[in-house]
């Protein structure tokens, strides 16, 4: 895909699923099946534990092959530099990870970046031209994520939407139960 057919499947996006390489120790495959025939738009590889370049590579494929079957997205988190070998579309950073205007020079124009946001003062200054989206959270407690921020509830989500232009993709605790909140 190139940036525009890129940015079309972010601008029409309204569910991006995060997950491990190996879910339970087992193939992603029927669970991203799942995942994009439910409505997600984009896909995210998301190791917790770390993982060298190559094992990283090896766990992309069928995040890329589904995404690519689906007209979806496939996002690398934290690596913007394996994000050519893994096939993806692009990667996620966080407020610790890659600064993003380095991300963006790694990632080149035409890949997506995304950066996590934990508060909305995060956004005072933000380069809107290295990130093209941004992830605000955690909205909920999350227990995938034991360092995350704390919460920022749906006030701190609605606190967000005016500081930026970016498209916002809300993250962490959001289950079937209170994602209509966050909607």
């Amino acid at each position: 895909m190139n940036r525009a057919e890129r940015h079309a499947v972010l601008d029409r996006a309204r569910l991006y699923f995060v997950c491990d390489g190996r879910p339970n120790g087992g193939d992603p495959t029927p669970l991203l099946q799942a995942a994009m025939r439910g409505g997600a738009e984009i896909i995210q590889l998301r190791e917790k534990a770390p993982r060298c370049a190559e094992e990283l590579i090896s766990l992309a494929e069928p995040f890329r092959r589904v995404a690519a079957e689906h007209g979806g997205l496939f996002i690398l988190n934290d690596r913007p530099d394996l994000v050519a070998e893994c096939g993806a579309d692009g990667a996620h950073v966080g407020q610790s990870d890659t600064p993003v205007a380095e991300a963006r020079a790694r990632l080149g124009p035409d890949a997506i970046l995304g950066l996590s946001i934990t508060d909305p003062a995060q956004l005072a200054g933000l380069d809107e031209e290295a990130a093209d989206y941004l992830g605000v959270g955690p909205v909920f407690p999350t227990g995938t994520k034991p360092d995350a921020a704390p919460p920022i509830g749906l006030d701190g989500l609605r606190a967000c939407r005016p500081l930026t232009a970016l498209p916002i993709v809300a993250i962490g605790g959001i289950r079937p139960g209170n994602a209509a909140d966050v909607i």
